[in-house]
This record gives structure tokens, sequence and C-alpha cells, in this order.
């Protein structure tokens, strides 16, 4: 059996006829049809119902086409596998955009240096949808959050790269910037942009507020549409502070965030990656890359798991 046989019998199902069918894959009618033939011959089973008139798929060739049609599509997929490897194996990592800007985004910077021809993909997702395609093997890597205390999945390696506090991410020019810290009842003032839940900083703000909640509130898929509501004015929200120390529209004094009086919790950054006794050697690269760069020593010669920075504090270490 070859796969252009199978091919065939798909361009016939397709097409109503072996003429039509022959006329696109530019063969005889004759050539196409002894191929099928052979097909017929090794399967026993008459897949053409032929007459004077022309050929077309059989009830049994259709019967068959689901099953037909799931070998190609598993062949195809292999040959773009196999293209993968030949140009470069793609490489896909799953975030729940925390640490965007200092840590994920210099890291894939110098892969690139190492792997020139080695696309890298950044795929945003929760951490169920980021475990879940780590499991199924269609993830390579994985940026999750989790809060201290909280255990992680034993058929993962999972490596803490930062540690961090939660704070009141808020704009520049909110009256909030003016104070020192924020507490809970400050969250009930403002209209409140809110991480979807599946999100860690769900869990805490719920955790936080318990059943309280402002009159006003929005919903948004990881941290970095989060600033962007943010920045539009449109609320407060609550973030790990390395989520927000160092990113764009914080260097620019667009938004800044200020300490949770009573937010106590510890908020953790892990890569995660399936367990594996053979692990391709790039995402391996990538994996150290990351770890290295998050052990670097940071602005003013801290190290992770750093202390809580005031603004002024992370102004000053720039």
């Amino acid at each position: 059996m070859r796969i252009e046989q199978l091919e065939y019998i798909q361009a016939v199902t397709r097409l109503g006829s072996l003429r039509r069918a022959a006329e696109e894959l530019h063969l005889s009618q004759p050539a196409l049809s002894e191929t099928v033939r052979n097909l017929e011959r090794e399967l026993g089973v008459e897949l053409l119902e032929r007459r004077q008139s022309g050929a077309k798929i059989s009830a049994a060739g259709r019967e068959l086409l689901p099953y037909i049609e799931t070998v190609v599509e598993a062949v195809d997929r292999l040959r773009s596998a196999a293209g993968s490897y030949r140009n470069g194996r793609m490489i896909r990592v799953g975030t729940v955009h925390a640490a965007t800007v200092p840590l994920l985004m210099p890291a894939v910077s110098q892969f690139r240096g190492l792997h020139p021809e080695t696309p890298v993909e950044v795929v945003s997702a929760q951490q169920d949808d980021i475990h879940r395609s780590l499991r199924e093997g269609s993830m390579d890597l994985g940026l999750v959050n989790y809060l201290g205390g909280d255990d992680y999945p034993p058929d993962f390696e999972s490596t803490e790269l930062l540690r961090g506090r939660p704070v009141v991410c808020i704009r520049g020019d909110s009256a909030l910037a003016a104070r020192g810290e924020v507490d809970a009842d400050d969250l009930l003032t403002s209209p409140l942009v809110m991480m979807r839940a599946g999100y860690v900083m769900h869990r805490f703000v719920h955790r936080l507020l318990g059943d309280r909640m402002p009159a006003s509130s929005y919903s948004a898929d990881g941290a970095e549409m989060g600033k962007l509501m943010v920045a539009e004015g449109l609320g407060v929200t609550v973030l790990p502070d390395f989520s927000v120390i160092n990113d764009p529209l914080e260097r620019s004094g667009t938004i800044t965030y200020r300490p949770l009086r009573a937010g106590g919790a510890e908020v953790l950054l892990v890569v995660q990656r399936r367990r594996s006794p053979s692990t391709p050697q790039a995402p391996l690269d990538l994996h150290r890359m990351l770890v290295a760069r998050a052990r670097a020593p940071r602005p003013g010669g801290t190290r992770p798991p750093a202390p809580l920075l005031t603004p002024e504090q992370a102004g000053a270490a720039r």
C-alpha cells in the first residue's frame, strides 16, 4: 500500500468521478484506475463503482473513507514534523504572561543566538491549558504562577524562577499613586480589572476580598491585557510585582504599583516541562537560559527570591 493510492481515492471522492480526478492529478484515466485496482486487490474490497459512463466511489469506499483520511492526515503530520526537524524544530512555550519583558523575551533572544534556525512560538494560555498541552507534548515549556504553599504537579519538572508579592497596578496619575500602600478596602472604591478564572491572581483577589467585590469590574485574560486596561484608565488590577516592575508601561510612568498592606502571600513564577527520559536539546537550552536569567543579579545587586521593592527603590536601582 502506498500513500498516493489513498490520496487518489480521496480525489475521486471529492471530485465525484475517476475522470475528473485523473485530470486534477495529471494522470491518464487508465493509469489512475489501475493504481486503484491494485489497492482494491490488496484490501479485498471494491473501492470504485465502474460503469460505462465512468467510475465513482463505491458504498464500501465511502465507508472506508474516514480511515483513509486518518492515514493521509497522519502522514501529512509526519512530513510536517520531519520538515520542522530539518529546518529547526519549533519550540512552543506556554505562558500566563508574567515577567514577559524582564525574563521571557531576553531569554528567547539569547536562545535565537544559539539556535538561529529554530523558531519559537510563545502561546498565551491559562495554567490548566498549559499543563494539558505539556502532557500532550504540544508544548515544550510552560511559565506559570503559584501562590506560596501550592503543590506542583508530580509529573512535571518544576523550577522556580522568580518570587514576588502581589501589588496593586494603577495608572501613574491615579489618586492611589499618592499613597505608600493600598489596602483591600481601596480596591472596592475603583473599578477592578480581574484576571479571569483559572489565573492565580483571580484566586488571590477572591481570597483577599471574600464576598466583597467592587460595583464595577472588568475581566482580563492575563497580566499583559490587565496592564493595558489599567493604562487606558479602566481601573486597577492586582498582579505579582515581577509582572509590573520594569515593564515598558511602568518605565514610562503610564502605570505604577503600590504594595498591598495586607497582601502577605508570595507569588512564584515557575518554569515547567514534562518529565521525559529523552528531551530534545533545544528546549533544554531555552530552559537553561530562563533559569540563568532569573538567577542573575538583579539591578542593585539583589537576587531572586528578592524582597518587594517600592516604586522609588526600583527606580533608584535602575
